[in-house]
């Protein structure tokens, strides 16, 4: 049986050699980032209209707050961020129903697509705990998500839109 003893400079000069005929191959995945050729819009999700109160006002908190709901929005196709968008959300919480105007607020994104909006604590409706997010807006088509978390326990949930222009 033959043994192998590999030194630090052995690895060394290994991964040198992998790197160097990785650069000499020519501009690859390794070597220039991958760029996304077309974004696909996010369809609206079953369920994801439910108990939609149109024109919830924009808000800095829903309630007493302690929970956070983030995500982004970006544009089809490119997938460049998009600031000024409406985000509306809603949810069965430890403060109200869903259905129930004092549930719902507003936000808008930021300069980067980004947007996050505090509010109270997501509990179960119908055994799963989720949420309800709209964009709703001109210039895009409208869209309804509704994503459910991993655990009641969770302090966040994200949700990402890519939206169509109409």
């Amino acid at each position: 049986m033959t043994h192998t003893i590999s030194t630090r400079r052995d690895f060394l000069a290994t991964g040198a050699a992998m790197a160097g005929a990785a650069f000499a191959a020519g501009p690859s995945g390794l070597i220039t980032p991958a760029r996304a050729q077309s974004l696909a819009p996010t369809p609206t999700m079953n369920g994801g209209a439910n108990n939609y109160i149109p024109g919830a006002p924009v808000v800095t908190r829903i309630g007493r707050g302690g929970f956070w709901m983030t995500g982004t929005v970006r544009r089809a196709g490119d997938g460049a961020p998009l600031r000024g968008m409406r985000i509306q959300i809603w949810a069965h919480t430890t403060e109200g129903r869903e259905d129930q105007p004092q549930s719902h607020g507003a936000t808008m994104t930021a300069a980067d697509g980004t947007f996050r909006l505090e509010m109270p604590q997501i509990v179960p409706m119908f055994g799963q705990p989720h949420a309800h997010l709209a964009y709703e807006g001109e210039g895009f088509k409208t869209v309804f998500l509704r994503p459910v978390m991993a655990s009641a326990r969770d302090k966040s949930l994200s949700a990402h839109f890519v939206l169509q222009p109409v």
